[in-house]
């Protein structure tokens, strides 16, 4: 099935003064109801989705901020605050914490890769390696990256599974892979 859209000059001209053409033809994904920009670093991103607002925060709290923006290339696997929610009762506000600071540090860095891996490429290590590969954090966290159809899935060191809801969000200094499960370290 095809789709023709005639648009006359005028209602080209009108359309591009107003801002009208730009933001019906975004391309930039959509991420907790904000515009991602593959020309802003991973936290200018972040920090507009109203889904990783508990993410920011503990970001934040563990002095990675300075880190997510530089040069990278960061592979991010975002837990979303439906991810964090899924954790028992009291678990995020005891991590915030500042005396809880280094093992916040620790599973915040389990879901952070040292490279730029789009899902593609992922799926093809995956196939390259028999239908399981593993992910060497930059947290020490080794996860376990598989995929049905379309979707990704990675099991953390404690066997929780995440699924990656939102692939390939390009960022200046990398990628956000958007996943449903707060990924753990062996603690």
């Amino acid at each position: 099935m095809t789709f023709k859209t005639t648009l006359t000059a005028g209602a080209a001209a009108l359309a591009i003064a107003t801002g009208a053409f730009a933001a019906n033809h975004a391309s930039n994904p959509m991420v907790g109801g904000a515009e991602m920009f593959p020309t802003n670093n991973i936290i200018e991103n972040a920090v507009n989705s109203a889904d990783h607002e508990t993410l920011v925060a503990a970001v934040k709290a563990a002095g990675l901020v300075d880190t997510l923006m530089g040069a990278g290339p960061f592979t991010v696997f975002a837990p979303t605050d439906d991810a964090f929610a899924k954790l028992p009762a009291g678990t995020v506000e005891t991590l915030l914490k500042p005396e809880n600071k280094d093992t916040l540090v620790k599973i915040l860095t389990c879901h952070v890769v040292g490279t730029n891996a789009m899902s593609a490429a992922l799926k093809g290590m995956i196939d390259d390696d028999a239908g399981t590969h593993p992910v060497s954090t930059l947290g020490g966290c080794t996860l376990q990256a598989s995929y049905e159809g379309d979707k990704i899935m990675l099991t953390d060191e404690a066997g929780n599974v995440a699924h990656v809801t939102i692939a390939d969000v390009a960022q200046s200094n990398g990628v956000i892979h958007v996943i449903d499960t707060v990924m753990l370290p062996k603690m």
